[in-house]
């Protein structure tokens, strides 16, 4: 595997694979600023609330921010933003693309300790947070965490006094040429040795992405995505911001969750489709059974992202009487691995497997690993050392997770990666553990992921206590939040033992903790 570097970035490259994505037309030397350019100035691309986001609003907002950004960063340099679910990301995505600046999107339940490792493992220039959001103070967040940091990022706070996405453009820019093989988004996900990865994605791995989707999953322009998933992920922001421009679709932003407000979006603007980890599916087949609707206008639902329960595929499939619903496969890196069973209604493989691959190719292992790569796979992580070990002789991407055929389908059977995941989010173990370990209550500590209905998996954290003591739950979050840990990353119970099960070499045995504890 060879590489190249544009823009300061050290990135993966197979002149070969290049080739061929694009002459098949996965890669291609337009971006999604010719998609925006080409746009009729009066289509609605986005609806947040009452506010419904035009191309040509959207092209003259970007324009403004576009300019402010590059009198503060580089072409190639990091941006972030940690928002919810706002038509202002959106802005801020396309502003970073017209000034060449690299996208950095960051979940809004990062605290401390996550926010101050990313923004300096990118070197970020800038950072946009709101005010408060639920309640929490992200603007005393962003002063705290750049305090601690030698090259802080600059701090805006969006819908604040001083917004650069209202503020009057500083000055005019020419926007510099745009290589489409250059990175394009550095995007965190957990990984089994605690600190998050930052995942790269060029402006063509994600036309690939978006190019597959538009072939497999019944888009039509005119059509309209429910995004309630955080657009801090790559689900989410492929949603929000890529298919609206190149698919010729509408979001519909959710900033929070609620099933039985979904529903009324769902009638009242008429989605067609939505995608969603197992949780997002259950609640809202429960609130368009109370609410007596079938949602007619639904076309497709896509559901990933944690363990999916046949059963729900089947019941949401038979309740959503015009809808196709199918489980799929994938991941930050190799996002839609699989692209679902859609070609008819009901087919027992879309509840069954987890879909048959799209643009990728999947091969097993000797020991069952999953192992893909195509044109939408990122094309390395900001850090080399974090490659060692991800990626084959032949240039595969190596899941850790296990699998076996189904005929053309892919079943995901389980995980060879230590790492539990938890309402779409992805929590490694190890990073909690070592936190954990220095809790005075606390001698020993193995956290292993359970399977629950409701969220795919919950956290348990089986100790061995310091003498006299007996660490709760409510301990373990209180210790962690002192930490700066984002709260979904605590765990949700606690086992007391007296001494953890090992191997000769040392190593705690999961296997048997999750076999004892999941009866």
């Amino acid at each position: 595997m060879n590489r190249r570097i544009i823009e300061g970035w050290n990135i993966r490259w197979d002149e070969a694979r290049a080739a061929a994505a694009y002459a098949e037309g996965w890669w291609t030397r337009a971006t999604i600023l010719d998609a925006l350019a080409a746009a009729d100035p009066a289509r609605v691309l986005i609806i947040d609330g009452d506010i419904s986001l035009t191309a040509g609003a959207l092209q003259a907002q970007a324009s403004r921010l576009a300019a402010r950004l590059s009198a503060v960063a580089k072409p190639g340099e990091v941006i972030s933003f940690m928002l919810p679910n706002w038509h202002e990301a959106a802005v801020i995505y396309l502003a970073a693309t017209m000034a060449g600046l690299v996208v950095n999107p960051l979940l809004p339940s990062f605290r401390e300790r996550d926010l101050a490792f990313i923004l300096a493992d990118c070197a970020s220039k800038v950072i946009f947070v709101p005010a408060e959001f639920r309640g929490y103070d992200y603007a005393s967040l962003a002063e705290r965490v750049a305090s601690t940091l030698e090259h802080p990022p600059q701090i805006v706070v969006v819908r604040g006094e001083d917004d650069w996405l209202t503020a009057p453009s500083p000055a005019s820019f020419t926007p510099p040429a745009i290589d489409p093989d250059a990175v394009r988004m550095v995007m965190y996900t957990s990984g089994t040795t605690g600190s998050p990865k930052g995942v790269l994605h060029t402006h063509n791995s994600l036309h690939a992405l978006i190019r597959q989707l538009g072939q497999h999953w019944r888009i039509e322009p005119g059509n309209s995505f429910l995004v309630p998933s955080p657009i801090s992920h790559i689900g989410g922001s492929i949603y929000a911001f890529e298919m609206p421009l190149l698919l010729g679709t509408t979001a519909v932003l959710m900033e929070s969750w609620d099933a039985s407000r979904a529903v009324n979006l769902m009638q009242e603007r008429r989605i067609t489709h939505m995608a969603g980890a197992t949780p997002f599916l259950e609640h809202l087949l429960a609130a368009a059974r109370a609410a007596d609707t079938r949602l007619p206008d639904l076309k497709v639902f896509i559901c990933g992202g944690a363990s999916v329960p046949p059963a729900l595929v089947r019941d949401a499939a038979s309740w959503f009487e015009n809808a196709r619903v199918t489980r799929v496969y994938g991941s930050t890196e190799v996002p839609v691995t699989t692209v679902g069973a859609l070609a008819q209604k009901g087919m027992a493989e879309a509840a069954e497997t987890d879909g048959a691959p799209g643009a990728a190719e999947v091969i097993l292992s000797e020991d069952g690993e999953i192992r893909a790569r195509g044109p939408q796979m990122f094309c390395g992580y900001l850090r080399l050392a974090d490659e060692a070990a991800a990626f084959d002789a032949e240039g595969f991407y190596r899941s850790g997770d296990q699998g076996r055929r189904d005929g053309e389908y892919l079943v995901v059977t389980g995980r060879i990666k230590d790492l539990i995941i938890r309402n779409g989010e992805n929590i490694a173990p190890k990073e909690i553990e070592d936190l954990l370990l220095s809790h005075p209550a606390i001698a020993d500590i193995a956290i292993i992921g359970l399977p629950d209905a409701k969220t795919g998996e919950r956290a348990c954290a089986v100790i061995v206590p310091a003498p006299g003591a007996a660490p709760t739950v409510a301990d373990l979050a209180a210790y962690l939040a002192g930490h700066g840990v984002a709260k979904f990353k605590f765990p949700e119970a606690v086992e007391l033992r007296d001494v953890l099960p090992r191997n000769p070499a040392g190593k705690v045995l999961k296997h048997v903790l999750r076999a004892q504890l999941a009866g």
